[in-house]
């Protein structure tokens, strides 16, 4: 449908709309959002300790959502981000509790993180060498190794948690900073997606890597002619998402003061919402990982206000579900009157 064509059939008031919403749409409903459900929980979502736990659970996703959006905006996808966050977990959980128990505290804490973060880039490289090399859909390779690396956390932990990680190693996921002059304290996991956020949008915004990424999700041929090494960007991207990943496991399991079997569950799901309903094109070329910050946090903000509501899991489903149509739906709507 052509430009004109939807200005006589009201596409005006369409147009108007998605510019709108393509400037500062996801903010207004975040905001929107938080007011309907400070209105209909009687003021018990704006609680401190609330607002405290959906930044904490929030900050465990968005770090993972940071690397998503630079896969994504290739206009591909990782499903194995999950698997990755339970398999870097009960890997650093084992070398505390079975492998290194007894050596100095510093000594197990300083391999634990070292090889969890290790094992998320192995798995992010094996992800984005074989799809990129072996001319494969990042699709099948991810979702193949989400139900490996799910396999191999069962194994090593035999099927069951591991419990009681070390002073030091639960510091990153319960601990938090308070100075004089701030009314509120600010958690580890927050202070490390932030961290992350602003380094990601320098890299996408000031750098060749960043923008080759842009460049090679907009157009891979004219990218790859133009020079840029577009299966060496590839791979360099699945990797930082695996390292991420891996971040995101260290700081639940520290938090969690345990290697669960189930964790990263269905965490594929909010993480590629956040993205989209971010802003970021499922086509790709498009998007930021700050409109990836507003989208982690309004799914955050929308679980927790259905949580507090007494919804049902299964209903916090669909509405996650519609969420992520609606988010394509919008992009869709955008890129045509882009084109038109």
């Amino acid at each position: 449908m052509s430009a004109e064509r939807m200005e006589n059939g009201g596409g005006g008031v369409l147009k108007t709309f998605v510019w709108f919403w393509n400037k500062a749409g996801i903010l207004v409903v975040f905001l929107l959002v938080c007011a309907i459900l400070a209105v209909m929980t009687g003021g018990l979502f704006l609680r401190p300790e609330n607002i405290l736990n959906i930044v904490r659970q929030v900050s465990i996703h968005g770090v993972v959502a940071v690397g998503m959006t630079m896969v994504i905006l290739f206009g591909l996808i990782d499903l194995s981000v999950g698997s990755i966050i339970a398999f870097s977990g009960i890997l650093a959980a084992a070398l505390q509790v079975k492998w290194m128990k007894g050596q100095n505290e510093l000594w197990m804490f300083a391999v634990a993180v070292f090889v969890a973060l290790a094992a998320g880039a192995a798995v992010g490289f094996f992800n984005g060498f074989v799809s990129t090399k072996a001319k494969i859909h990042p699709f099948i390779i991810t979702l193949g190794t989400m139900s490996i690396f799910r396999g191999v956390t069962l194994l090593i932990g035999n099927a069951r948690p591991i419990t009681g990680m070390t002073p030091l190693f639960r510091r990153i996921g319960a601990d938090e900073i308070k100075w004089d002059w701030l009314p509120f304290v600010i958690p580890y996991p927050v202070i490390i997606f932030l961290v992350c956020v602003a380094i990601a949008h320098f890299v996408l915004r000031k750098t060749s890597f960043g923008r080759s990424i842009y460049a090679i999700g907009g157009n891979p041929e004219a990218a790859y002619l133009s020079g840029i090494m577009v299966d060496r960007v590839k791979i360099l991207t699945y990797t930082i998402l695996g390292v991420l990943s891996s971040v995101s496991g260290l700081i639940l399991t520290s938090r969690l003061n345990s290697g669960q079997m189930t964790a990263g569950q269905g965490y594929e799901m909010d993480i590629i919402t956040g993205v989209v309903i971010g802003g970021t094109s499922m086509l790709g070329g498009e998007g930021s990982v700050l409109g990836t910050l507003l989208g982690v946090l309004l799914i955050g903000v929308i679980q927790n206000g259905m949580n507090l509501m007494g919804v049902q899991p299964y209903w916090q489903t669909i509405v996650k579900g519609g969420i992520i149509i609606l988010a394509v739906l919008m992009d869709r709507l955008k890129r045509a009157f882009q084109t038109d």
